[in-house]
């Protein structure tokens, strides 16, 4: 068995930012979840429908891996990414880092892992793996899936050679501190306004603000959308709540940050944002039981009354990024 030392195993709330806890941890710097995805500008916001798609699927954060990219630009910190097709390169860009004592960030799919209980692709998964044996790998995921976890080496295997949306090639990486790391504090006036930039102004109608009205547009049309609304609708609401957002399809993470934050900069627009987002935070929660219920009803009223919920949420949001983007 090869593991590595002094390893903080806790699981938190969403994957990438459990992985990016354990990596800096392991180099000395302890932050806050909600640190981590704020100073990531983990926020965001995406309505997907492409073709061929079962029904659509709302995103509340940026797409897999940008936060950590985010985060290492944002502190100075050495990221290191190895991609490959080959399965047995692929294997020694893990063990090589474990066996010279450093824990690694894998991006793999979900649906193989064998301690998962539900089975859906999710290719934008990331762990943190710090050991392994003849047999299995150690990992550490969300405390939701376990916190401290072993999968088999062969569904490991299969999770990071899977294809398709969101999926990488064999992605693992390392985050190294330099000599002197970029203080948090000063990062994160700088975080907020590159977050806030990127979410009113979206290239596309289905980002940010612009992604929230069409949203609000088109859900009242989910029933008809759905082939069996009420596997859909209830996921969609499970996606939103509870399937590693934090809550508020991650705005409870931002609200968090947003807090942290305003106990370290005296500043107004900053407390005008967390009151902001605060809001924003319970009006996603009220959408989610409502997409619940119209799934498990069959009627639509409830989907009328999230898409006038969804509309106030892109005004409140609109409201609050324009707010911090001025900081």
């Amino acid at each position: 068995m090869t593991m590595v030392e002094g390893v903080d195993a806790r699981g938190a709330l969403h994957c990438e930012t459990t992985a990016l806890g354990v990596l800096l941890r392991h180099e000395g710097i302890d932050l806050s979840e909600p640190m981590i995805f704020g100073l990531g500008s983990g926020l965001s916001f995406v309505y997907w429908d492409a073709k061929g798609m079962d029904f659509p699927f709302l995103g509340g954060r940026v797409k897999p891996f940008e936060l950590t990219r985010n985060l290492a630009a944002a502190l100075g910190l050495e990221l290191l990414v190895a991609e490959t097709s080959s399965p047995s390169k692929a294997w020694r860009n893990v063990t090589a880092p474990i066996d010279a004592g450093r824990p690694v960030g894998l991006q793999l799919d979900s649906y193989h892992l064998d301690y998962f209980d539900t089975r859906t692709h999710f290719g934008g998964h990331v762990v943190a793996m710090y050991g392994y044996d003849a047999r299995d790998a150690y990992l550490v995921d969300t405390e939701q899936q376990g916190g401290a976890v072993t999968t088999g080496l062969a569904s490991l295997a299969r999770a990071r050679a899977e294809r398709g949306p969101m999926t990488a090639r064999h992605r693992s990486f390392t985050l190294t501190a330099p000599g002197t790391v970029a203080s948090p504090h000063e990062r994160i006036l700088p975080a907020i306004a590159h977050c806030a930039e990127a979410f009113l102004n979206p290239p596309i109608a289905n980002l940010g603000h612009r992604g929230i009205e069409k949203t609000a547009e088109q859900v009242p049309k989910w029933l008809r959308r759905s082939d069996d609304p009420g596997r859909d609708l209830s996921r969609t609401a499970l996606l939103m709540e509870r399937a590693g957002t934090g809550g508020a399809l991650f705005r409870n993470l931002y609200r968090d940050f947003l807090a942290e934050c305003a106990q370290l900069v005296d500043s107004d627009r900053l407390r005008t944002g967390h009151r902001l987002y605060a809001e924003a935070a319970n009006l996603w929660t009220e959408v989610a039981a409502l997409v619940e219920a119209a799934g498990a009803s069959g009627d639509v009223g409830p989907l009328v009354e999230a898409g006038s919920r969804l509309r106030e949420l892109a005004r409140v949001e609109r409201e609050a990024m324009g707010a911090l983007r001025g900081l």
